[in-house]
């Protein structure tokens, strides 16, 4: 599988890394493909990493990670919907402090053909990086349209991560809350980033 993926941060770096380490095809798209920090990650990614353009990411991938600030993501989707349309993308983008926390919407608009996914929004990248806390493996929640969904559990999977789907895309909502739930528990309780989620079920 080749996976495009949108932005070089944390949460972008990190799961790259992960899934070219598990032996997928990424490609990440940068603003400067030349910069040190990109260059890192390709050395830690290995073989199957490499770098280029935001447009060569978009047309390389299967499957598309934007991992943006959430505040770019209209502007990328308007101008590469084309070439968006039709691949799986998975929106990991967070808007904090407006009424849409995801670019769901957004994406959905500017590529109606696109299985559409909301994940790994609602964990801190520490939690991707390292996905086991306090020797239990981390849940993640997600949401998008059953019948793409085995693609993304794989790249769960791929992380370290134990999927837990909660339906479509009418629960992008209930997945956001629980992004702001960690925010309010890691940073308003001061319990810190390394915090996770788990579903307990007999």
């Amino acid at each position: 599988m080749k996976i495009g993926v949108l932005g070089t941060g944390n949460i972008g770096g990190s799961l790259g890394q992960k899934w070219a380490k598990a032996g997928y095809e990424v490609k990440f798209g940068a603003r400067n493909p030349a910069d040190p920090k990109v260059t890192a990650l390709l050395e830690s990614g290995g073989a199957t990493a490499s770098a280029g353009s935001v447009e060569e990411a978009i047309a390389f991938g299967e499957v598309i990670l934007i991992a943006t600030p959430g505040g770019s993501v209209q502007a990328i989707v308007e101008e590469h919907g084309t070439t968006l349309n039709g691949k799986l993308i998975i929106d990991a983008t967070n808007r904090m402090g407006e009424a849409e926390v995801s670019a769901v919407s957004s994406i959905t608009q500017a590529a109606p053909n696109s299985p559409v996914f909301r994940a790994f929004n609602s964990l801190g990248w520490e939690n991707f990086a390292e996905p086991v806390v306090g020797g239990t493996q981390a849940d993640l929640f997600y949401c998008g349209p059953a019948e793409a969904r085995a693609m993304v559990e794989s790249l769960i999977t791929a992380v370290g991560l134990h999927p837990v789907y909660v339906g479509g895309l009418e629960q992008v909502r209930l997945v956001d809350s629980l992004g702001l739930l960690w925010g309010a528990l890691a940073y308003g309780q001061k319990r810190g980033r390394r915090l996770a989620f788990k579903l307990l079920a007999e």
